[in-house]
């Protein structure tokens, strides 16, 4: 049984009701939680009605926002393919091996620095941090259309990497300190489908941009450059002005709304962001590569322009499923299953992809939604169950980006392993995929099971024990005894 952090054991209740020791260092926490943040206790709290307009109001600013950011980011990291599709490398004289590392390329400056941006976001403040990223990553995609050979796509790509490096484990990280654990994953899957948003409207916008090639003299490739650029500038300068900042500190709070939200935190992470500390955590993530399917579902069959029309149903199936997976979960409190679940059908589309390759477009269709609904959903689960369970919040904005940093190494490697000699079957890099996405479902049920062993542990810890973990963990987060992980 998954027990939430503000839901109090039994052995806890007992063992804290016996002990004035443990009492006191769960006084003593709360009291430096406040002294630290600077809340006012008190004025009255909130009444229902606030907290629902407060949720919708934070959720329009929050969320609404940085799906935007993300869904344009998406499609700014992805334009390439469709860049592709639009001749690209014909008119540029570039050989499919050079974009081939231009794909994995950006994931080394996507990987390097992510953990930095976070530590960065996290002294300078998000709204500034993030404003800057966005805008950065425009001017980049801008310039984009000014590639002149091979070189300059790959040095396009490398800092277009480098400049969308902090915008999703930011995101991770920002979420965890506005909302409790049991709001996020619903949240987090609205976000993270934003990105299948884009695999939809960067078909559809595409289709149309580059029916404006030789306009101006300019190719439909750097038309779509220059048109998906201009957004991005535009929410990046916007971001400034309308992200919160830290709770503690938001001008978009009053001091009501101020002191109950962060007494709602407060008792979220009540045994978790007891301190900041270095301990580590035993957590295990592989995260499932899988490619541009912009270019799989032309090799399918479909005509260039067809093909950008066509990535459209399998990312409007995977965003519908993404935000039921997410909205699920968060009503049942449960991560794991619904992880494994999501991955067990995306590793079924890529079997299905690889056994059946002779069996027609439209069946190879019908997979091919299947292994991007499966394997692009489970992970904005996966991520949330992370962040629900790294406690500390300098620990937190460390982990989520190292996870997130980890995952993105799967980009690269597809980049290298859907190769223009395998299409259009692909069978090695579907297989692959498969055998990936299999790995994840069985460290993710290990993972499942082992945090749930320690919860049960937890809950008949004698008491002895108890008050010995919560001397040696009294600053140790989530090590603490009366953390309980959601699972």
């Amino acid at each position: 049984m998954t027990v939430d952090v503000t839901t109090t054991t039994t052995t806890a209740t007992t063992t804290t009701k016996q002990h004035d020791t443990s009492g006191s260092a769960s006084l003593s926490t709360t009291e430096s939680f406040q002294e630290k943040d600077k809340i006012n206790k008190d004025v009255p709290p909130l009444t229902p009605g606030e907290w629902r307009k407060l949720r919708w109001r934070l959720d329009l600013r929050i969320v609404l926002l940085f799906a935007l950011l993300y869904m344009w980011s998406a499609m700014d990291r992805s334009n390439i393919g469709n860049a592709k599709l639009g001749n690209i490398l014909e008119d540029l004289d570039i050989p499919d091996s050079t974009y081939n590392v231009g794909m994995s390329i950006f994931f080394i400056g996507y990987i390097i620095f992510q953990v930095p941006s976070n530590l960065v976001l996290k002294k300078i403040g998000p709204n500034l941090w993030m404003s800057a990223l966005v805008t950065f990553t425009g001017i980049i995609v801008a310039c984009s259309a000014a590639i002149k050979n091979g070189a300059g796509l790959l040095a396009v790509r490398f800092f277009l990497g480098i400049a969308e490096t902090g915008l999703f484990p930011g995101t991770v990280y920002y979420f965890s300190i506005w909302y409790t654990r049991r709001e996020q994953g619903k949240r987090f899957s609205i976000y993270y489908a934003s990105a299948a948003v884009a695999g939809a409207v960067g078909g559809l916008l595409a289709y149309g941009i580059m029916r404006m090639d030789g306009v101006r003299g300019m190719h439909g490739w750097q038309w779509l450059f220059l048109l998906e650029a201009l957004p991005t500038i535009i929410l990046g300068i916007a971001t400034f002005f309308i992200l919160p900042g830290f709770p503690s500190t938001s001008k978009v709070l009053n001091e009501r709304e101020r002191a109950s939200l962060m007494k709602r935190l407060e008792t979220d992470w009540a045994a978790a962001d007891a301190g900041e500390d270095d301990t580590k955590s035993p957590m295990s993530e592989i995260r499932a590569a899988f490619t541009d399917w912009k270019i799989i579902v032309r090799d399918m069959g479909f005509a260039n322009l067809e093909a950008q029309a066509m990535t459209v149903p399998p990312y409007v199936i995977a965003c519908i499923f993404m935000i039921l997976l997410g909205t699920d979960a968060d009503r049942r409190v449960e991560r794991g299953l619904h992880v494994a679940g999501s991955s067990f059908v995306g590793m079924l589309g890529f079997i299905l992809l690889a056994a059946c390759h002779d069996k027609g477009p439209v069946a190879l269709y019908i997979f091919a939604c299947m292994a991007v609904a499966g394997a692009y959903s489970q992970f904005s689960v996966f991520i949330t169950w992370a962040s629900n369970n790294f406690a500390g919040r300098t620990k937190r904005a460390i982990a989520t980006a190292f996870i997130a940093a980890g995952g993105n190494i799967g980009g690269a490697i597809a980049g290298q392993i859907y190769r223009a000699n395998d299409a259009p079957q692909y069978i090695r890099a579907h297989s692959v995929c498969a055998a990936f996405l299999c790995c994840h479902v069985i460290l993710v049920l290990i993972l499942k099971y082992t945090l749930h062993r320690i919860n049960k542990q937890r809950d008949n810890m004698p008491i002895d024990k108890y008050d010995a973990a919560c001397k040696r963990y009294e600053q140790a987060s989530d090590w603490h005894p009366d953390f309980r992980y959601i699972t």
